[in-house]
């Protein structure tokens, strides 16, 4: 996976604006309808025709599908997309960009959150919450086990780190920012475990810390899923280099 081309400024929620919360169980209206869902969260925000060739289905059955979405809250359509740069001006009027809403990130989370949080409430009652800060930290540096600290230009880190958490789940990208090539954004469109993050606030936290460990870099966590943010936004410096304790 390389580095997106698009800007992408470190602002919260930049990459998506929507609040995210898991409410109740949602079903898709139709196979067709779902693998339009998944290109939105895997791939980010589309129009009929980005979405048609990506899943090579016919604009009709995508025209459907997005009705469909749109009427049961699952989508919804902008004149651009929410993240990135505006698009050029051209004549006639603009094709509508479709992202997922809270209830459509709802509907892809909904397997594991419930388990995650009824087995962290039991860790914390029995063990208090350094219990659950250990677990979360554990858990934090596994997934970051493959990426190994870097130079000044972590490209080669970064590219793993996405593929990485896309593997787990986490369906990321790294973005390009304004800032001339010293740093880019790390945007993680979704996350398996956002309800258990919003009440243990460890499980962020750890991964923040061990992904500035693994990188050898400081990073900063601008917005995240489990606080209402759209997406989870962690701003990386290419050119810092962590302190050595």
């Amino acid at each position: 996976m390389s580095i997106g081309s698009r800007r992408s400024d470190p602002t919260p929620g930049f990459c998506l604006s929507t609040q995210l919360r898991n409410n109740g169980v949602v079903k898709f209206p139709g196979e067709a309808a779902e693998r339009v869902a998944r290109s939105l969260l895997d791939q980010g925000p589309g129009t009929p025709t980005q979405l048609a060739q990506r899943l090579t289905l016919t604009s009709a059955a995508i025209r459907k599908s997005l009705s469909a979405l749109t009427a049961d809250g699952l989508v919804s359509a902008a004149d651009r997309a929410p993240y990135g740069p505006a698009p050029a001006r051209r004549r006639g009027r603009p094709s509508q960009v479709f992202s997922l809403t809270a209830r459509g990130h709802a509907a892809l989370n909904q397997e594991y959150d419930d388990l995650a949080i009824e087995a962290l409430r039991f860790v914390a009652a029995e063990q208090g919450r350094a219990a659950v800060a250990r677990f979360a930290r554990s858990r934090a540096d596994k997934l970051m086990i493959d990426i190994q600290p870097c130079g000044q230009a972590p490209v080669d880190a970064l590219e793993q780190l996405a593929k990485t958490l896309t593997a787990a789940g986490y369906a990321a990208s790294i973005e390009r920012t304004s800032d001339g090539g010293q740093s880019v954004q790390l945007c993680q469109h979704h996350c398996p475990v956002v309800d258990a993050a919003a009440e243990f606030p460890e499980l962020c936290e750890a991964e923040t810390h061990a992904l500035s460990d693994a990188l050898g870099l400081h990073v900063t966590r601008l917005a995240t899923l489990a606080k209402g943010d759209g997406v989870c936004t962690t701003v990386i410096p290419l050119v810092q280099r962590k302190a050595l304790a």
